[in-house]
């Protein structure tokens, strides 16, 4: 008897749909006839599209019951509709877009779930106990990265209830037109990650002396707390008091040992789950993102909400193709036009760089059964959830509210993650199909697979496998309970991420509109 995965099998994602995309592992080959008697007419790649119905020249070719392009010729039924077939629609306009929906009934809310936490002084709850190094520029990387192996071998073992100890790292600071528009973004995005609830509301900072982002410019007066009698707990490389690199060294282990001594009293509590704030993010997405993985983070994101809790989802450009869907999800005209208005923004952005939505779908997306960035979108917005989206954040804010939010950031996997990292997420959700080892020093990231074939092959980097739902043998709403509670679990200390397991992180990257100088 031919099980599930033998047998040839398609997902259809609605009803509408004049295209499924293929299950089987390894794709099927011409000939090929699926139980509702369709044939393939050519070969068709795993997760890539076949006609459901004869597609006439300049037809549109429909997915999610959303136009993803119009046929450049005509398309058979059974056939595989490649990249090359399909014209990419335009964009659509941001006048006379839907309006928030009014009678929009309300998640219902959930009560009881808890996890242990890291309480700070401004009523914030990390989920890891990280002594964070700041960096005022590049040129103090290499000393701060020396000091950190030093500190990490001779300090932080004193230190037991401390997790780890972090340089932010840039390359930012000088060589920069820091009063130019667009500046007030890398400035601000560097403030709040030195304010990161994992942090524990201490900042430690490091200057050369000479560089252009200023100590008192990156943290103006009354933005940080008063620590240690001081405002901002500053070690400056060029200080005449230091004689030789040794000394700068020293200066930052004397600085670092009372930074890690006040946070190793920090203690777990029980709070709720309304203290998560999560970040949603997908790279190296394929075909199969929007059937599996990012569904069922939709899910996780709807319980998320339902229990209190703040969950962000970004990528300006993969979510621009949606935007009609958004406003109309917004809960009020506020918020819609603040989606407009950062969708304007980053349209504009691209004009000045000569390139437009469609430079964002890779390589790998199109080999996984993406055609173009319209079909990216459509998978992309899906891990939003269900919820009223409750507010908007500019590139480099920090986040002020619970609900669902949009963080508006560039679609690159890292400066997504530098941005939801400002804006003070404690927990990252990262889904991806074609496999990326992406992680983060500050925050815990769970890796959520979309196919099976990748949760096999990356067994030991992958934390949920997703892929599951295609096989049939879990469902949407299994995983995404399944995310749910592993992340109260992880948000616990309980349980480690396979990226926090490997200490597998990349570095942060800016996002700097402003001119190089």
């Amino acid at each position: 008897m031919e099980t599930m995965m033998t047998t040839p099998r398609t997902i259809r994602m609605h009803e509408n749909d004049n295209v499924a995309i293929v299950v089987n592992a390894g794709g099927l080959p011409e000939g090929t006839v699926f139980p509702d008697g369709l044939t393939l007419t050519t070969r068709v790649p795993e997760g890539h599209k076949v006609a459901l119905s004869d597609i006439a020249q300049g037809e549109a070719i429909v997915r999610y019951d959303v136009t993803i392009g119009y046929a450049l010729q005509p398309i058979a039924r059974g056939t595989w509709v490649e990249e090359s077939l399909v014209g990419v629609p335009a964009a659509r306009g941001l006048d006379d877009l839907p309006k928030p929906v009014r009678d929009r009934a309300p998640l219902a809310p959930m009560d009881g779930f808890t996890f242990e936490g890291f309480r700070n002084p401004d009523g914030s709850v990390g989920t890891r106990n990280i002594l964070a190094i700041s960096e005022t520029v590049q040129c103090v990387s290499g000393v701060v990265a020396f000091a950190v192996e030093r500190i990490k071998q001779e300090l932080l073992p004193k230190y037991p209830n401390v997790d780890d100890v972090v340089a932010i790292e840039h390359t930012y600071g000088c060589g920069v037109a820091i009063d130019a528009p667009g500046a007030e973004i890398p400035i601000r995005t560097l403030r709040n990650i030195a304010k990161n609830p994992n942090f524990g509301g201490r900042v430690m900072l490091v200057s050369l002396g000479c560089e252009k982002l200023q100590p008192a410019r990156m943290f103006p007066q009354g933005s940080i707390p008063i620590q240690n009698g001081q405002e901002l707990d500053t070690v400056c490389l060029q200080d005449a008091a230091h004689v030789g690199f040794g000394d700068m060294i020293d200066s930052i282990m004397r600085t670092a040992d009372k930074h890690l001594a006040e946070l190793d009293k920090r203690r777990r509590e029980t709070v709720p789950a309304s203290e998560l704030v999560v970040g949603v993010q997908c790279g190296g997405s394929d075909a199969f993102s929007g059937v599996t993985a990012n569904p069922a983070v939709g899910y996780a994101s709807d319980l998320l909400v339902r229990a209190g809790a703040a969950v962000m989802f970004s990528e300006t450009t993969e979510v621009r193709d949606g935007i009609d869907q958004l406003t109309a999800r917004a809960v009020d005209d506020d918020v819609a036009q603040a989606m407009i208005r950062e969708m304007a923004w980053y349209d504009e952005y691209l004009k000045r760089g000569g390139v437009d939505r469609s430079a964002n779908t890779t390589p790998g997306n199109k080999k996984g059964g993406l055609a173009n960035i319209t079909e990216k979108a459509m998978g992309s917005i899906i891990k939003s959830g269900t919820a009223p989206i409750a507010g908007v954040l500019s590139p480099g804010e920090k986040l002020q509210q619970k609900g669902l939010i949009y963080a508006a950031t560039p679609a690159s996997d890292f400066i997504c993650g530098t941005l939801q990292l400002a804006a003070g997420m404690n927990m990252h959700v990262f889904t991806t199909g074609r496999g990326t080892p992406y992680g983060l020093a500050a925050v815990p990231v769970v890796k959520v697979a979309t196919r099976d074939d990748l949760a096999r092959r990356w067994h030991d980097l992958m934390d949920i496998n997703a892929g599951r739902i295609a096989t049939g043998e879990a469902t949407i709403v299994d995983v995404g309970w399944e995310l749910f509670h592993f992340l109260l679990d992880v948000a616990s200390g309980r349980k480690k991420t396979w990226a926090e397991q490997w200490k597998l992180h990349n570095a942060l990257a800016l996002f700097n509109p402003a001119p190089v100088t």
